[in-house]
């Protein structure tokens, strides 16, 4: 394999998983303009617990502890978030991001503006495995009673508490679920290119990113495969 079509490939890994973080939340209507936000999180976590000057682990502990250490964030930021509706959320999410990417670049034990290098090297033959186990637990969870939940708010919030849906438990489901799977994007990322800085995680990226879910539908995981063609064109 070239270097060109692995650079693209993982690119295109990389993207599939960021998609279909911000489609489970989707799916429920929630629009998340975040996604930076939680790409920036698994990125640095990941990076300062697999350093010598942070803790020094495996990359696989520490990709698996940047994902619950972004689930824990999410999951006690969804509460406020989910209390706004349409372009609320939208201007919440993305708030939210650029408050993470302001304290990266703030802090100075994880490199401050300059960036922070990543020890421990991922290469394309375990990005490749994962995005597929990501695209296949994404598949599995939309054919549950959950993801028939998440559907079900989508279409009539009020029909769905009806039928016994707890709507604020799925939706804060959803919203940290979602936000663990861009956080291990993101620690992939930062692993596969050995270097991450906040500014590379930007607001265009969250834009690119629910623009590929929204073309591609909020109600099937089908759509995502949308950001593969919108990728290669976009490279083109």
């Amino acid at each position: 394999m070239s270097g060109y079509i692995e650079a693209q490939l993982v690119i295109l890994c990389l993207s599939t998983i960021y998609a279909y973080g911000i489609f489970l939340p989707a799916a429920s209507g929630q629009l998340n303009l975040g996604a930076a936000g939680f790409i920036t999180l698994g990125a640095y976590a990941s990076a300062w617990f697999n350093s010598i000057d942070g803790l020094g682990l495996p990359i696989w502990l520490s990709i698996i502890l940047a994902m619950l250490f972004t689930g824990i964030i999410s999951f006690a930021i969804s509460f406020p978030i989910l209390r706004t509706r349409g372009v609320y959320m939208v201007l919440a999410t993305f708030a939210f991001a650029e408050v993470v990417s302001g304290l990266a670049i703030n802090m100075e034990f994880v490199g401050g503006a300059a960036g922070f290098p990543v020890d421990g090297h991922v290469s394309v033959l375990t990005i490749v495995p994962v995005t597929l186990a990501v695209i296949f637990f994404s598949f599995y969870l939309m054919s549950t009673r959950f993801g028939l939940s998440l559907r079900s708010i989508h279409d009539d919030e009020n029909v769905a508490t009806l039928f016994g849906v707890n709507i604020r438990y799925a939706k804060v489901a959803a919203f940290t679920i979602g936000a663990m799977l861009m956080s291990l994007g993101g620690s992939l990322y930062g692993h596969h290119y050995n270097y991450v800085e906040a500014q590379t995680f930007n607001v265009l990226l969250s834009i690119y990113i629910l623009l590929y879910v929204l073309m591609g539908g909020t109600q099937t995981a089908w759509g995502q495969s949308l950001v593969l063609h919108s990728l290669l064109s976009f490279q083109k």
